[in-house]
This record gives C-alpha cells, sequence and structure tokens, in this order.
C-alpha cells in the first residue's frame, strides 16, 4: 500500500534529491518525451496516469516559482545547482539559456515564456559579470 500520493513522492522523495530549484527544473524537463514524462519508479509505484500528472504539476510549480524569485536569489541558486552537478557556474547558466524552450512545462500556469527566456538571459549574463567582477579593496 502506498502511503504518498504520485506527487508527494516526486516533491519529498525525487526532487529532495536535486539541489536548488533551477536544478529541479533542469531536472524535471528532462523527465519529458513527446509522449509525456518518463520515469519508471514513480510510474511502477502510482501508475503511468497519476506519475504523469505528477511530473506535469511539478514541472509547473517549479517554472512559477523561478519567474517569482528575485535574480539575486536565482543567481545563487544557480551556484548551488550547478556545483550539485559539477559545473562551472557560467557555463551551467548559459546551457540553461539555450535550452530555455525545453525547460518550459506544457501548461505555463499563467506565467510566460518569454519571462522565462528574459530571465535566464539576465542569469547568463549575471554569472559572467560575477566572475569578471573584480574584488572590492
Amino acid at each position: 500500500m502506498t502511503l504518498k500520493s504520485a506527487f508527494e513522492d516526486v516533491i519529498g522523495t525525487t526532487l529532495a534529491a536535486v539541489t536548488g530549484t533551477i536544478g529541479k527544473l533542469d531536472y524535471v524537463s528532462r523527465l519529458r518525451r513527446r509522449e509525456g514524462y518518463s520515469h519508471w519508479g514513480l510510474a511502477r509505484v502510482h501508475g503511468e496516469e497519476p506519475a504523469q500528472k505528477a511530473l506535469a504539476e511539478s514541472h509547473r510549480l517549479l517554472f512559477l516559482k523561478l519567474l517569482r524569485t528575485p535574480l539575486r536569489d536565482l543567481r545563487e541558486d544557480v551556484e548551488v545547482s550547478s556545483e550539485g552537478l559539477q559545473v562551472n557556474p557560467e557555463e551551467y547558466a548559459e546551457n540553461l539559456r539555450r535550452q530555455s524552450a525545453e525547460l518550459l512545462p506544457p501548461d505555463l500556469g499563467g506565467g510566460s515564456a518569454r519571462h522565462f527566456s528574459s530571465v535566464l538571459q539576465a542569469l547568463s549574463s549575471l554569472t559572467k559579470s560575477r566572475r569578471h567582477a573584480t574584488p572590492r579593496a
């Protein structure tokens, strides 16, 4: 008998293991295929339809959370998320910017693809400028 719903399992188990909001959004978007989301373990435990709905809902919520988060916090999130993947933050932010269309959930939940693209562009620029900034005396 399953004690958690598929959504609770996604949030509390699957995504809890992923660092940062951006890292979580990146992870969920990579589970999406043309025919839906693909997560064998979640589908096996909860069934295909509940797993699909839970992953789609978590994708939508992470997307909206990112749009509502101040850029300063997102810049720090890029650092944390990239560290979890052992990738340079500047490269990670630039890769996210290039893949912005693939990161979008099927249901934008009132969010905007244009806003999202602008946020990723700003994050890419901020991570580049942070690396080139001179230390203050």
